[in-house]
C-alpha cells in the first residue's frame, strides 16, 4: 500500500498530540494540578516527536548520501551503481527515477564506447596518415600510418609537429610551409612516392586545432597515368592513320599516273596530299599547345576591351550588361578559351544571331556562359566532350573544349556543359573572383 511522507508525518503528529493530551488528562487528578499535568504531557510529546523525527530522517539522510555518491560515480563515468528503497513513497519514486537515469546513461556510455572503438579501429587501420595538432603545435593524436610515416612506427603524441616535419623529407617540409592542400613527391626514379597533403582547422573544446592528412597517391596516379597514355596513344594513332593512309594511297596513285604519263591529275593529287599534311601539322601543333599551357599570370582587366578583341575575330551577341568591376585573370588564356567556345557555338549549326555571351558576377564567383541554338549534344557526347582529342567533327582536333577546361581549372574554376531547354547548348565557365 502506497504511503506518502506527508501523510505519515501527519498521522504520527496526530498520534503524538493525542497521546500527550490523554496523558495530561490522566495525570491531572493524580497530581492535583492541571498545569503540571499539561507540562508533563507536552514534555512527553516533545520526546516522542524527537524520537519519531530521528526514526524518519535517518533513512532519508542515508539515502541522500547514497544519491550524492552515485552522482559522483556518474561524473567519473561509472554507471554500474544502483539504489534500493524499501518504502513505496516519494523517495521511492526518486530512487526509481535515479536508477532509470543510471540505466539510460549506462546504455548510452556502452554505445558510445562501441562507436569510439569502431571509429578508432577504422582510423588506426586507414592508409591515410592522420595527425591532430593542438594550438601549441604539439601532436595530440596520430594513427598508425602517421607513426610509420613520420616516426618509424613509434608514438608521436606529445611531440612537436615542427620537429617531426624537420626530420621528414624536405618535400614534406616545403609542402607544409606553403600552407593549404597540395601534392609533393618523396624519392626519385622508381622509388618516387607521391603524397597529397590536406590541412583543416577547427575548434575543439573552444581551442583551435588542425587536422593534417597525408595520403599516398602513387598507385592511383600511376594507374591514371597509364590510362592517360593509352588514351593519348590511341588518339595519336588514329589521327596518324587517318592522315598517312590517304597520303600513301594518293602517292601510289600519283606514281601510277606518272608511269602512265597522265600528268594532268598530279596537281589535284599533290593538293590532297598537302591538305592531309597540313591537317596533321595542325593536330601536332594543337597537341603541343595543350601540353605546354603555362601557369596563368593574373592581371587586372576590364570586360569591354576583352569583348571588343573577341568581336574583331568572331561574331556574337551580348546577353545582358557586362560587369563594371575589373577582374584578375590571365587575359590571353581567357581570350583563347572564350574564342574556342564561340567557334564551337558557330559550328553547332546555329545562326550567327543565336551565339551569345553572358557574364554574371555574384559574391565570390564569376560565371561566363556561351550560348547557342544549335542541335545540342547527346548524353554520350556530353560525357566525353571535355576529354582531350575527343571530337565528333570530321576535321576537328578535340582540343577546343579540353583547352578551355584546362584554362578554367588553372584559374581555380571549372567548366560545365548542358543542353538548353528550347534547343542548343550552354557552356559555362565558373571562375573564382580575385579582386583586381
Amino acid at each position: 500500500m502506497r504511503r506518502s511522507i506527508a501523510g505519515s508525518l501527519a498521522l504520527a503528529s496526530a498520534g503524538i498530540a493525542a497521546t500527550s493530551v490523554a496523558l495530561a488528562l490522566w495525570l491531572a487528578p493524580l497530581l492535583g494540578s492541571r498545569f503540571l499535568a499539561a507540562c508533563i504531557g507536552i514534555g512527553v510529546g516533545l520526546l516522542l516527536s524527537l524520537w519519531l523525527m530521528r526514526r524518519l530522517v535517518r533513512p532519508a539522510l542515508s539515502l541522500f548520501r547514497a544519491l550524492a555518491g552515485t552522482a559522483l560515480s556518474y561524473r567519473d563515468g561509472d554507471f554500474s551503481f544502483g539504489l534500493r528503497w524499501r518504502h513505496d513513497d516519494e523517495l521511492g519514486d526518486l530512487v526509481a527515477a535515479h536508477n532509470e537515469l543510471g540505466g539510460v546513461l549506462r546504455e548510452q556510455r556502452l554505445g558510445l564506447v562501441q562507436r569510439e572503438l569502431l571509429l578508432d579501429t577504422m582510423v588506426q587501420n586507414t592508409p591515410v596518415a592522420m595527425l591532430l595538432v593542438a594550438e601549441g603545435g604539439h601532436v595530440v593524436y596520430a594513427n598508425l600510418a602517421a607513426r610509420r610515416l613520420l616516426n618509424d612506427g613509434r608514438r608521436i603524441e606529445g611531440l612537436a609537429m615542427a620537429a617531426l616535419v624537420a626530420a621528414a623529407p624536405a618535400a614534406l617540409a616545403e609542402a607544409m610551409d606553403r600552407g593549404g592542400d597540395g601534392l609533393f613527391s618523396v624519392g626519385e626514379g622508381d622509388e618516387e612516392e607521391v603524397y597529397h597533403l590536406a590541412r583543416r582547422g577547427f575548434r575543439l573544446n573552444g581551442r583551435p586545432h588542425e587536422l593534417v592528412l597525408l595520403r599516398q597517391l602513387t598507385t592511383e596516379l600511376r594507374r591514371q597515368e597509364v590510362q592517360t597514355w593509352k588514351k593519348v596513344i590511341r588518339v595519336i594513332s588514329h589521327e596518324l592513320n587517318n592522315s598517312l593512309a590517304p597520303v600513301a594511297s594518293l602517292a601510289h596513285s600519283g606514281a601510277e599516273l606518272t608511269r602512265r604519263g597522265q600528268h594532268e591529275r598530279l596537281g589535284e593529287i599533290f593538293a590532297m596530299i598537302e591538305e592531309r599534311a597540313r591537317h596533321l601539322e595542325g593536330f601536332i601543333r594543337g597537341y603541343a599547345r595543350f601540353a605546354k599551357l603555362p601557369a596563368p599570370r593574373l592581371e587586372a582587366t576590364s570586360w569591354r576591351p576583352l569583348v571588343d578583341r573577341l568581336r574583331s575575330q568572331i561574331e556574337f551577341g551580348i546577353d545582358g550588361p557586362l560587369p563594371e568591376e575589373p577582374m584578375r585573370v590571365d587575359v590571353p588564356q581567357l581570350e583563347q578559351a572564350l574564342l574556342n567556345l564561340l567557334k564551337n557555338a558557330h559550328e553547332s549549326g546555329t545562326e550567327t544571331a543565336g551565339v551569345m555571351l553572358r557574364v554574371r558576377r555574384t559574391p565570390g564567383v564569376l560565371r561566363i556562359d556561351v550560348l547557342d541554338r544549335g542541335t545540342g549534344m547527346s548524353e554520350a557526347v556530353l560525357a566525353n566532350a571535355l576529354v582531350p582529342f575527343y571530337s565528333t567533327k570530321r576535321s576537328g582536333t578535340g582540343l577546343g573544349l579540353a583547352l578551355a577546361r584546362e584554362i578554367a581549372e588553372a584559374h581555380g574554376g571549372r567548366i560545365s556543359l548542358a543542353n538548353r531547354q528550347d534547343g542548343g547548348l550552354q557552356v559555362s565557365l565558373v571562375l573564382p573572383v580575385t579582386e583586381a
